[in-house]
């Protein structure tokens, strides 16, 4: 030992160690798979460490080469190749953390569980959980990245049967708001209802029923820039298609999938979507974001104020009187005729808080109002043959048409 060099922890040699060590006379072993066999007796040593000091209290151990192993049959001697394939692996991709995942041959899983209970050590580490930690620590220092359980950019798992490495890229996360200033863009792609995407003459071999939407406008910045294979979209809820989106606008996650690069100039991302979504779309708020960030996003129900538009041969007073009655009283609504192809065929019970009118001419008005999560405005208003009651049309005896709706805020915050 080096002069000035720490002492190691003790390990103690108590007679129920030996007498389980001694259960393994015979059996091939190579000191690392010795070692592990008792990894959680004592502390400070490496496996092979632990090994050489058994072997040199317990006579008749039979100390295999590597590939020799009883246990491994050489796994934990080829680390320069696992670190290469992972490094070749990973070539294309920009990541910083990773996690180290491996498959094992189902025999040697059983022979480790078989002597285990030979042994009857209650102090043993999987081959498994030993082969992923020490790969970690030693890709991690040919690579000057982090290895960690969480937030992984990238998971590394070798096939050990196999002899290859294969590579799950985790998704990039950007969250934001976005105001839908166009009446024909739907929020998310919508494939084509005649080919399902593929591509007919119904579509002009887009596959798409819309040119384009809100996603794939905010997601070709992203795209170019990160190289992703695709993009998942994330939005609070959605509004219609001919509905605008307006006030702070709609939170939202962008999901890129298999990201090639991860470092992303937001702002110059920010500047080239007002150029390219100009009229169409506007983006506030961008930031990195997260798994956890979509389930907040997907499972938010927060109040909305919205501007709805109609006609219909009405007096105002009468409007406004029948308005009197509306305000946080239980409006049951079937699911909505336009979505029933859809949607689950049910009865689903809103309220609406506030509701006004800020504009009115003979036979047209404009109403400003404040409704719970996943009420249907437009069949609020014109009734849908009966399946919203009471609907406006209802309470006022004639029929309506809407002309306009927009969302006007999203309340999912008490800074409002």
């Amino acid at each position: 030992m080096e002069v000035g060099s720490p002492e190691p922890a003790p390990f103690e040699l108590s007679p129920e160690l030996l007498a389980s060590v001694g259960r393994l006379r015979g059996t091939p072993l190579c000191p690392e798979c010795l070692g592990r066999v008792y990894g959680r007796w004592g502390h400070g040593l490496t496996n092979p460490d632990r090994a050489e000091r058994l072997q040199a209290h317990v006579e008749g151990l039979t100390r295999a080469a590597p590939t020799d192993c009883f246990l491994c049959a050489g796994a934990f001697d080829r680390w320069p190749t696992w670190i290469r394939r992972a490094q070749e692996a990973s070539s294309l991709y920009e990541w910083r953390r990773f996690t180290c995942g491996s498959r094992w041959d189902p025999e040697l899983l059983a022979r480790e569980e078989a002597l285990w209970g030979i042994a009857a050590s209650a102090w043993g580490e999987s081959a498994r959980a030993a082969f992923n930690r020490e790969w970690g620590k030693r890709l991690s220092e040919a690579t000057g990245t982090e290895g960690t359980t969480t937030d992984a950019d990238l998971l590394f798992v070798a096939d050990l049967p196999v002899g290859r490495v294969e590579l799950t890229i985790a998704p990039l996360y950007v969250e934001g708001r976005y105001r839908k200033l166009d009446r024909t863009l739907p929020q998310t792609r919508w494939p084509c209802r005649r080919c399902r995407g593929r591509g007919c003459a119904s579509c002009s071999g887009s596959g798409k029923m819309y040119p384009t939407s809100v996603e794939e406008l905010i997601a070709e910045p992203f795209l170019a820039a990160t190289g992703a294979e695709g993009t998942r979209f994330h939005g609070m809820g959605r509004e219609d298609i001919d509905a605008r989106m307006l006030g702070r606008g709609r939170p939202f996650v962008l999901e890129l999938r298999a990201p090639r690069r991860r470092t992303l100039d937001l702002p110059a991302l920010a500047a080239e979507l007002a150029r390219t979504a100009a009229g169409r779309v506007e983006v506030d708020g961008l930031a990195p974001s997260d798994a956890h960030r979509v389930l907040q996003v997907k499972e938010a129900s927060p109040w909305k104020s919205y501007r709805v538009t109609f006609t219909g041969e009405a007096d105002v007073e009468k409007v406004k009187e029948a308005l009197r009655l509306v305000p946080l009283r239980a409006i049951a609504q079937r699911t909505p005729t336009r979505v029933a192809h859809r949607r689950a065929d049910r009865v689903r019970t809103r309220k609406i808080a506030e509701v006004a009118v800020v504009a009115a001419e003979p036979g047209r008005f404009t109403l400003d109002l404040r409704a719970e999560a996943g009420t249907y405005i437009k069949e609020w208003v014109e009734g849908d043959a009966g399946r919203t009651e009471p609907s406006l049309a209802q309470l006022l005896g004639v029929r309506l048409s809407v002309e306009a709706l927009d969302v006007l805020e999203i309340h999912d915050s008490t800074e409002e």
